[in-house]
């Protein structure tokens, strides 16, 4: 009985679903600083911009050499356009490094179909070419 109510229970509990809360797409790499405590700054013009909060776990892509790793937003100079990857980090990227930073949020089923992730799209020196909440489509 007790087996019955708990699956009735897990049955009727909202499933929470992963989804992408804001990227910045194609980020270029400003500093790596090994001995800096460990995070990753970035231009708190494009952390307002993307929707990320300073502490915010961010996941990071290495477009340049396929490292993935985790770590967490603090504020860079407004308008520095800096990406700085900070602490043991700085192992896995380099000045010039592009980069996709993003952070994802939990939701209900229903609120992740009304979901609309921030997207941000930078060029080589971290300047926003473009904004959006929807990924086209790829292509056969």
């Amino acid at each position: 009985m007790a087996i019955a109510k708990a699956h009735r229970l897990f049955l009727e509990t909202p499933m929470q679903l992963t989804m992408l809360k804001s990227k910045l797409h194609r980020a270029c790499v400003t500093h790596a600083e090994l001995d800096y405590e460990g995070s990753c700054a970035i231009d708190s013009e494009l952390l307002e911009r993307a929707g990320i909060l300073e502490f915010e776990q961010l996941h990071i892509y290495n477009l340049t050499n396929g490292e993935r790793f985790t770590t967490y937003a603090i504020p860079a100079e407004p308008g520095s356009r800096i990406i700085s990857v900070n602490g043991a980090a700085a192992h896995k990227a380099a000045p010039k490094d592009r980069l996709i930073i993003c952070t994802y949020v939990a939701l209900t089923e229903a609120e992740a179909r009304m979901h609309q992730p921030r997207l941000v799209y930078c060029n080589a020196r971290n300047e926003v070419t473009g904004t959006g909440h929807k990924i086209t489509a790829q292509a056969a």
